[in-house]
């Protein structure tokens, strides 16, 4: 018998013994992936977030395009002038050129896009807010994430940016030639004068090149291209009349 309560005793002791150890925990490697993608995601949101609130007021001091063009043709040509120094044609020629409804949607033309579509590789679609949200935050290229980004980055730009920073941003980062930033370096570059200064068919011209800024010298238009910033010219003046820069102008 007393061999019996020993032996049972150190069974319960082995019991309780096994029930005082932490249980193994089994790593799922498909949750965990889950988890840290989720996290990731959170940190990458919150990062933009205060970078939409912070390009608000700040000006952006480097974009992705900038820093490739510095790698690939050196020192970069930038000035940033604010709003104020820029002749008010060139912001409406670079309206009547790249969004001529600028003032009239909340980031995206749809009527543009339809027309992207139609005619396929032909032109595009983006306004100037996605032009801004792309490569203010973004890099260059034609993927679906990268897209989905900028849809997103947009529609916060427009939420919390008033049309005049969006503009004012967009024209100092804009590519106007081979390493070469702003319509402040632009006009002074091609007609040696400042952004203030710019006549309406200088601001014409520069805006004639903005899809293709490195093959094109707004001061040696081909008939093609010229025949492009008259039309800008007198887009930029129909603008102004109907109130389509109304957003953008004091």
């Amino acid at each position: 018998m007393a061999k019996q309560a020993s032996k049972s005793k150190k069974t319960a002791a082995k019991a309780g013994a096994g029930e005082d150890r932490p249980a193994i925990r089994r790593i799922r490697p498909l949750r965990w992936l889950g988890r840290m993608a989720l996290r990731l995601a959170m940190v990458l949101a919150a990062v933009i977030v205060a970078l939409v609130l912070l390009f608000s007021v700040v000006n952006p001091p480097l974009t992705h395009t900038m820093w490739v063009e510095y790698g690939l043709y050196g020192p970069l040509e930038r000035a940033w002038v604010p709003m104020e120094d820029i002749a008010p044609v060139m912001a409406r020629s670079a309206v009547a050129a790249e969004d001529a409804n600028f003032c009239q949607h909340w980031g995206f033309d749809v009527d543009a896009i339809k027309a992207a579509m139609e005619d396929g590789a032909q032109r595009g679609g983006s306004t100037i807010s996605q032009q801004v949200a792309k490569n203010v935050f973004l890099w260059q290229d034609r993927s679906w994430p990268r897209k989905a980004l900028e849809t997103v980055i947009t529609m916060m730009i427009e939420a919390v940016w008033s049309k005049q920073r969006i503009l004012e941003v967009y024209l100092n980062i804009a590519e106007t030639g081979r390493a070469m930033f702003g319509v402040e370096a632009a006009a002074q570059e091609y007609f040696g004068v400042s952004a203030a200064d710019l006549t309406a068919s200088q601001a014409a011209r520069i805006a004639a090149i903005l899809p293709s800024p490195k093959s094109r010298d707004p001061g040696n238009l081909s008939p093609s291209l010229q025949r492009r910033a008259a039309g800008i010219a007198d887009g930029a003046a129909t603008i102004r009349a109907d109130g389509r820069a109304a957003c953008f102008e004091d």
